[in-house]
């Protein structure tokens, strides 16, 4: 058994979360996932102003802290801190003067050889493990890499631990489930939890623990986090990381197709959730490119509508605005939500309402657009206010997928003593219908219930859930709690479809949407295309992140079976 913890989910974490990871408990492996299709926009844009920078610095400096400390208790470390420019961050470590054996993987950056996306700010194929391993065998102490799989650096220690070869299919399977469920953090230990209410207090008093796998010579694993931290470990808590930011049926990466639908959890003590039973194929022959360009600029002005008769007010300010606003520009106005009467306090009877604006030129968009905003002020409906002086337009960026051949991202290791190593191709490839799977399960495959007395409840007080996005794609997963019988189970797969999400869930009326039924899981996955149009870097959506999806859908009304309200329940 191999035993890795995680530190980080995000560019941004707990700073801490290092130093606390190995003071707190025996690891083989630390771990930390710095990156995502934002970040790497982020670090695009850094590399503009300074081309010998696209790394996290926040690694750096926390690598600076505890490198001593992780050689001294013989843990290894492994980042995708590098970025944009992995070399560079190795090079920055070894500038730290300590014993460190520095290996770093890279290959990725596609960056001017994209034949489709030629002057894209990033291009970044996602590699997959097999060169963190070899950089393991090699002796190194640490290793960075630039764009491989969020998994890919739980599954590389444990292919260097267990001794797996290519066609390990069913163990690195199992390790890639292990590193999905990890690789956020603490969202598998009850960050962004639905269920956070069944947590203790104390559980919720104390910062949450970052999680650990460990992982066994066959595939499977346990997740737990250390002692005497906060949060919890249970089965909800996985499966809430399991379906986050999930597209179908099959999980594909760049060493293993992962079947979903075969995952099993169960737990075994406290804080202790068993992942068994995974079930891998061959990997696709293509990979997938993050894509991130220079989209224009996009600013924005918020208005403060207070009191009575909003709806008029609004009118008035759009019809004015219309009027003066040059054409050109993308314009969205958001929407709002009437506040409650007779409020109490000032805030709680306003709501705001915001324009937002997108164009080529950041001119078409500075003063162009807030000068008649502002000029409003003393002219408009009365109560005008803004909630912040007028700003300047921002750089925003345009997310696509692309997908290349194998030999256009060779993965290299650069290991420790200067010599490189070319990670070999995959001994086979998935067959083209494995790539593509049917998600949306026909009607004829659905069982047919009974009429009966229905009751009109929040779906959330049957459900918990959790959402994300991939690219310009919305993913929404729905589960029963392990608490709740198997009952909820069944009308859930049975009723949730495109047509029920539609009428769940508006802002969806017109877009496609796919299902993926996950039995095991207790629930389903919903992937909701285009709802955030270009990606989180582009998107003028109140939530361009779909963050909060989920928890929108728990808080809707539906038609539930008398029999499965929750009164009827207990």
């Amino acid at each position: 058994m191999i035993t890795i913890g995680n530190c980080s989910g995000f560019y941004g974490d707990r700073f801490s979360a290092m130093r606390d990871m190995l003071e707190g408990g025996r690891l083989d492996v630390l771990t930390g996932d710095y990156l995502a299709e934002l970040t790497m926009l982020i670090l695009g844009k850094d590399t503009l102003k300074d081309p010998t920078t696209g790394y996290a610095k926040t690694f750096l400096r926390q690598v600076a802290d505890c490198l001593d400390l992780a050689l001294q208790r013989d843990v290894k470390i492994v980042s995708n801190a590098g970025g944009l420019n992995p070399a560079g961050l190795a090079a920055a470590i070894e500038a730290l003067g300590t014993s460190a054996k520095v290996a770093y993987v890279d290959g990725d950056d596609l960056r001017g050889r994209l034949d489709s996306h030629p002057d894209a700010l990033t291009a970044n194929a996602y590699l997959g493990a097999f060169g963190i391993a070899h950089a393991l065998d090699a002796g190194a102490d640490i290793v960075v890499t630039g764009r491989v799989t969020d998994a890919s650096v739980v599954v590389g220690p444990a292919i260097a631990h267990h001794g797996w070869k290519r066609d390990s299919y069913d163990e690195l399977a199992g390790a890639v489930v292990a590193g999905h469920v990890i690789e956020c953090g603490t969202q598998a230990t009850g960050g962004n939890f639905s269920g956070f209410l069944t947590m203790s207090p104390q559980a919720r008093a104390r910062p949450l623990g970052f999680p650990v796998a460990e992982i066994a010579v066959d595939g499977s694993s346990i997740i737990t986090k250390q002692d005497e931290t906060g949060g919890t470990v249970t089965v909800d808590t996985v499966t809430a990381q399991l379906l986050y930011e999930i597209q179908g049926p099959l999980y594909l990466g760049p060493d293993v197709t992962t079947d979903l639908t075969s995952i099993r959890l169960s737990e075994v003590g406290i804080d202790r959730v068993a992942i068994s039973g995974v079930t891998g194929t061959p990997p696709p022959a293509t990979l997938k490119v993050a894509v991130n360009s220079l989209g224009g600029y996009r600013n924005s002005a918020e208005f403060v509508l207070t009191g009575l008769d909003i709806d008029a007010k609004a009118a008035w300010l759009r019809d004015q605005l219309d009027a003066e606003l040059p054409i050109g520009p993308d314009y969205t106005w958001s929407t709002y939500r009437i506040p409650a009467p007779d409020s109490p306090t000032e805030e709680g009877a306003a709501c705001i309402l915001r324009l937002n604006a997108r164009a080529a030129d950041a001119d078409a968009v500075g003063r162009a657009l807030t000068a008649p905003a502002i000029e409003l002020a003393l002219a408009s409906y009365p109560g005008f206010h803004v909630t912040a002086p007028p700003g300047r337009p921002s750089p925003f960026g345009v997310y696509k997928a692309a997908y290349v051949r194998r030999d256009r991202a060779p993965e290299t290791v650069h290991l420790p003593d200067g010599s490189t190593y070319e990670v070999p191709a995959p001994l086979a490839y998935a067959e083209a219908s494995r790539t593509s799977a049917e998600t949306s399960r026909a009607s004829s495959e659905r069982t047919t219930r009974p009429a009966g007395a229905t009751s009109r409840r929040a779906l959330g007080e049957l459900v918990y859930a959790r959402s994300g996005d991939k690219g310009g794609d919305a993913n929404l997963g729905l589960w029963a709690p392990q608490w709740r019988p198997d009952a909820v189970v069944e009308w859930l797969l049975d009723t949730v479809t495109p047509e029920w999400v539609r009428a769940l869930l508006p802002e969806a009326e017109d877009l496609a949407i796919d299902i993926t039924p996950l039995p095991h899981l207790r629930g389903v996955n919903i992937v909701i295309h285009d709802l955030l149009g270009e990606g989180v870097a582009a998107s003028t959506r109140f939530d361009p992140q779909a963050k909060g999806l989920g928890e929108w859908a728990r808080s809707r009304i539906v038609d539930v079976p008398v029999e499965l309200s929750p009164e009827e329940l207990l």
